[in-house]
């Protein structure tokens, strides 16, 4: 045994010699970038698999190559999304390809291979589109981290990051990394993106952590892990704080069911693999941050039969629906498990159209069966509310029946209440002296952005002040544009994103080619291709697309449709659909959108459903009514969409989002009840499942699900049901209303119960410039008008005179919106004792507490809205 220690250690001992040799010049031509012949021939052989399918033209290993780096072009290849083969040339991998043996060599970090591969090579880390930024990110980073521990380095990267990019929500689609820095602003994925861009540029593994949603509030989040020694350690993207392993989101993740990573490539690393796609590898990272218990789950049908290949869809509640957080398939026995955060999940369960689902509490669950059935097959009584665990109503272990009349209406649902984990936080040390010159840091960091931003024009035309960093393509735009009205009805049809990243020859394009000046189909990075196509439609095709179903029946049989499953969908080009012939089923949609409009035909995908549809019309035959009824409740007069309900058609057996969504968010703006479904809603034939529930404040939901049957020419109507706690508020702790602080432009500090009154009041202790700040202040800006008529001061303090000057200047620039008249600033006059910021309490002056937020949370301008009214 000894003999075999001994020898697995120089095993160890070579790879790692291995590791060195290859960042002090592995390029070389005579040396393999991939070690193990073994993987070498994996990979050779899965790229020469994707060449023989249609893309030799375009996975191309160009001539001069060495053989490390045709070997590293082959792994990206071998496992690159399809629109990244087609979107992009082989010079431009090549490049990359270069720069990251460039960096190895030149920063001197001992990397393993398996780590180098999959977390420093590949360009793409999430849907962002690709751009040059390692080159650009290696100029800037190389000199000002030469020298430094990988640790220390990783740190001083962040710093970099934040003085290019601070937060903003904004929406989904991802912007590439240069695209950020020119704007200086990103939401949480658009900063992970682009510090992870940056960590890989100077070769120190990186990969993107996402928690899909959080359990306690709604939203999600992002940020970075980077690995440094053998060790990966965590940060907050753009948001550097004096060690690793901190950010403002350690107390939330404690919290969380799931925190995950796609890596590139088929990846063998030490994790919990959820999923094995064709191009990438899902890991599960939860252990990272929260306590976790596995649970197995067995899917069977109505005999009792394991059922094989059955999609295991792992739903945490947020944005009230149920939201597949994480995928996974049964095995030959009809099995699958799951670790995740000790809290509630939905498990659903299908196949084939059947379906069936659970509660899974994990932490005291261990082993969960689902069986699955068409609703032909569910038991007596139980079809109406969908097939649940396969038992009657009486036997359902967490999803009881309701059986009443509401609104008026006889209502037959599913109540479930969802519990999320509880908090279980540890901080790693801090000193004074490292916080304080953190925060000096910080403070000279947001200077630098600051006066980056400041060369932003601040008057003129409202599509140049709108671009923030690209203001200049705008303006140019405009001056070589003649028709003026014709160019600010283009610009007038781009969002506030589409401003800010669109290129010059985009703009142009669609300003001088044919059809409408309309160039988005959905949520697509915007390309150029009116004039592609103007150059590759032939006279004879033009004439035999002669309308907008012409168009539809032409891509029908020409573009093949590839909707390999579980491989990562990036929307591909419509000329890239246009050169490959091929497409998965978004892309394909986005192609017919622009190859229409280029012929001059109305098309659109419908934003609510996702469907292709070539008129501004549905077709109402194939539709019918949805009128959903609501009962007012205290705090809740007119429910809104993701905050309070959600509807998702049954296709297949699973449950599709409808988006109605409002504005230009990521997430969670939604329409209202009054406006959508009070008078009816036209929506497509099926079965529906509605969702619906108000999230206490304790981060748990009593909800309420309804399956709804909605058929052609006749009108539905059904009830919004949201339980509500029967006690009313209860008293949850106590605070004392005597403790001073100082107001904003006083000179001396005085005691909340004196500058409020007698009554109720709200008290936030905030910090400027951090994420979760900046949620609760745009949440109590958009509940203004609520607290408004509330009329009771809301105190809203800093820990020092810096960060409220911060706080009122960025009041001032509007960064929040609006805030209720009745807000009172200032700061603390003592160190008060506190958990995770921001911390907000409302209370009285007799000291009891009705409601209270701690850390990172969503929606708490209308938490705070419902309980005010049930005072």
């Amino acid at each position: 045994m000894k003999r075999i220690i001994i020898f697995a250690g120089l095993v160890a001992a070579l790879l790692l010699s291995f590791a060195i040799t290859l960042q002090s010049g592995g390029s070389a031509g005579s040396r393999h970038f991939l070690r193990s012949k073994a993987y070498r021939n994996s990979v050779h052989e899965d790229f020469e698999a994707r060449r023989a399918d249609g893309l030799e033209q375009f996975l191309v290993i160009p001539d001069g190559c060495t053989k490390a780096e045709s070997e590293a072009l082959e792994f990206l290849y071998a496992y690159m999304p399809l629109a990244d083969a087609v979107d992009y040339t082989p010079e431009f991998y090549l490049r990359n390809v270069q720069e990251s043996f460039r960096a190895s060599k030149e920063m001197g970090w001992k990397v393993p291979e398996r780590e180098f591969r999959h977390f420093v090579l590949p360009v793409r880390v999430n849907n962002e589109n690709l751009d040059s930024s390692r080159t650009v990110f290696y100029g800037e980073l190389k000199p000002r981290i030469k020298g430094l521990s990988m640790k220390d380095a990783i740190l001083e990267v962040n710093h970099w990051c934040h003085e290019k990019v601070t937060y903003q929500p904004s929406d989904a689609r991802t912007t590439s990394p240069l695209a950020t820095m020119k704007n200086a602003l990103g939401r949480c994925g658009e900063e992970s993106t682009f510090c992870v861009a940056a960590l890989r540029s100077v070769g120190i593994p990186a990969r993107q952590v996402y928690t899909p949603r959080w359990a306690h509030t709604d939203d999600n989040h992002a940020w970075v892990e980077a690995w440094a020694d053998g060790k990966w350690y965590f940060l907050g993207a753009c948001e550097p704080e004096p060690v690793l392993n901190l950010g403002w989101f350690n107390a939330p993740a404690s919290r969380a069911m799931l925190m995950h990573t796609k890596v590139f490539g088929k990846y063998d690393g030490p994790e919990e693999v959820v999923l094995q796609g064709p191009n990438y590898t899902e890991v599960n990272l939860t252990d990272n941050y929260a306590r976790t218990a596995k649970v197995d789950f067995t899917v069977v049908d109505s005999q009792g039969t394991p059922v094989q290949d059955a999609r295991v869809d792992f739903c945490i509640y947020n944005y009230a629906e149920f939201y597949p957080a994480v995928s996974k398939y049964t095995d030959a026995d009809g099995r699958t498990f799951l670790s995740s955060g000790l809290g509630d999940l939905l498990v659903w369960a299908s196949k084939d159209g059947s379906f069936g689902f659970a509660k899974a509490s994990f932490g005291s669950d261990t082993e969960v069966t689902i069986t699955i059935a068409g609703e032909e097959e569910a038991p007596e009584g139980v079809a109406a509310r969908g097939f649940v665990n396969g038992r009657g109503p009486s036997q359902m272990g967490g999803i009881a029946p309701q059986e009443r009349t509401f609104g008026g209406l006889s209502f037959e649902g599913l109540s479930l209440d969802i519990v999320p984990p509880p908090e279980n936080v540890t901080l790693p040390e801090v000193t004074a002296e490292q916080r304080e010159e953190n925060n000096r840091r910080l403070a000279e960091e947001d200077a630098i952005r600051h006066a980056y931003e400041a060369t932003f024009p601040t008057e003129g035309n409202e599509y140049v002040l709108r671009a923030r960093g690209n203001w200049l393509t705008i303006e140019q735009f405009l001056e070589q544009a003649p028709d003026r009205e014709r160019a600010e009805e283009l610009l007038g049809n781009l969002s506030s994103k589409d401003l800010r990243d669109i290129s010059l020859e985009t703009l142009l394009d669609f300003y001088n080619g044919p059809g409408a000046l309309d160039p988005r189909a959905e949520n697509e990075f915007l390309w150029p291709y009116k004039g592609f196509f103007e150059s590759v439609l032939t006279d004879s095709l033009k004439a035999e697309l002669r309308n907008s179903e012409d168009v539809r029946r032409w891509v029908d049989a020409n573009i093949e449709l590839d909707d390999t499953p579980l491989a990562w969908r990036i929307p591909i080009s419509p000329m890239g659909v246009w050169k490959l012939r091929r497409a998965d089923s978004r892309s394909r949609n986005i192609f017919y959108v622009a190859l229409s409009r280029t012929l001059g035909y109305a098309a659109r995908i419908n934003p609510v459903t996702g469907k292709v549809v070539s008129s501004r019309t549905e077709p109402r035959n194939l539709q019918g009514t949805l009128r959903l009824s609501w009962e007012p409740v205290a705090g809740i007069d007119n429910p809104k969409y993701y905050s309070h309900f959600t509807l998702s058609k049954l296709v297949d057996g699973r449950p599709q989002l409808l988006a109605f969504d409002e504005g230009e968010v990521d997430m969670g703006g939604g329409v209202d009840w009054a406006n959508t479904f009070r008078n009816g809603c036209p929506i497509d034939n099926g079965r529906y499942l509605l969702v619906s529930g108000n999230r206490l404040s304790d981060g748990s939901v009593p909800v309420t699900m309804q399956f709804i049957s909605v058929r052609r020419g006749e009108t539905t109507v059904a009830p919004i049901v949201i339980r509500q706690p029967e006690d009313g508020v209860p008293v949850i702790g106590s605070f004392d209303s005597e403790q001073k602080f100082l107001p904003a432009g006083a000179s001396e500090p005085v005691s909340l119960l004196s500058a409020v009154g007698r009554g109720y009041f709200v008290t936030a202790l905030l910090e400027p410039g951090k994420e979760p700040t900046n949620h609760v202040l745009r949440d109590i800006s958009a509940a203004r008008s609520d607290l408004d008529a509330w009329g009771r001061p809301i105190v809203l303090l800093c820990e020092t005179s810096e960060a409220l000057s911060r706080l009122q200047s960025e009041i001032a620039d509007g960064r929040y919106g609006p805030l209720p008249a009745a807000c009172i600033l200032g700061t603390v006059s003592d160190p008060l004792e506190h958990g995770s910021l921001p911390k907000v309490i409302l209370s009285d002056t007799f000291n009891r507490v009705f409601f209270a937020s701690e850390g990172y949370t969503i929606g708490l301008g209308d938490r705070l809205a419902s309980t005010i009214v049930m005072l």
